[in-house]
């Protein structure tokens, strides 16, 4: 599923236009991008918890080449799903 398909779905099961649906979700990921930006943790109950991590720099190969090259650090975000979310994959 994409985005349009996305903002489709809600704008039906919300009673919304898609022009509101895909505000509401812009919102969305601006928030949790600006909370983890910041160090939050963002946890949403039955969904799941996004959250950073640091990523140490490390050594790596150039698959082209196979020249080493060095990866620098960086911090990354995570995903862990919750009960409910995991529960309702299997």
């Amino acid at each position: 599923m994409n985005k349009a398909e996305l903002v489709s779905h809600v704008a039906k099961d919300g009673d919304m236009t898609k022009a509101q649906a895909a505000q509401a979700l812009d919102s969305f990921v601006k928030v949790i991008t600006d909370a983890l930006g910041k160090g939050d943790k963002v946890t949403i109950l039955g969904f799941g918890t996004f959250t950073t991590s640091e990523r140490s720099a490390r050594p790596g190969r150039n698959p082209k080449t196979g020249e080493e090259i060095q990866i620098p650090a960086k911090r990354v975000a995570k995903f862990k799903p919750g009960k409910e979310l995991a529960d309702s994959l299997n």
